[in-house]
């Protein structure tokens, strides 16, 4: 009788040992997948799209061309 109830108190032990370090497992899974999702949040919030790139570079582009032909006209002038 002694021997199984070592046997029992053993696997009981060992079972919860298994159970605590799944749990710690579970636990560390959670807390990176919602380090993950505010990383995500934070990325969208401060990068910018495509659209925007391309509208500030068309801006850019625009000026110069406007600046271009100012010299342009200046060139004409002078000669």
């Amino acid at each position: 009788m002694e021997m199984g109830l070592l046997w029992s108190a053993t696997l009981t032990a060992g079972m919860g040992v298994i159970g605590w370090i799944l749990k710690s497992y579970a636990d560390e899974v959670k807390r990176l997948s919602i380090l993950l999702n505010r990383t995500r949040e934070e990325i969208a919030r401060d990068c910018i799209t495509k659209g925007e790139v391309h509208h500030d570079i068309d801006r850019v582009i625009s000026r110069l061309d406007a600046m271009d032909a100012k010299i342009d006209r200046i060139m004409e002038r002078g000669k």
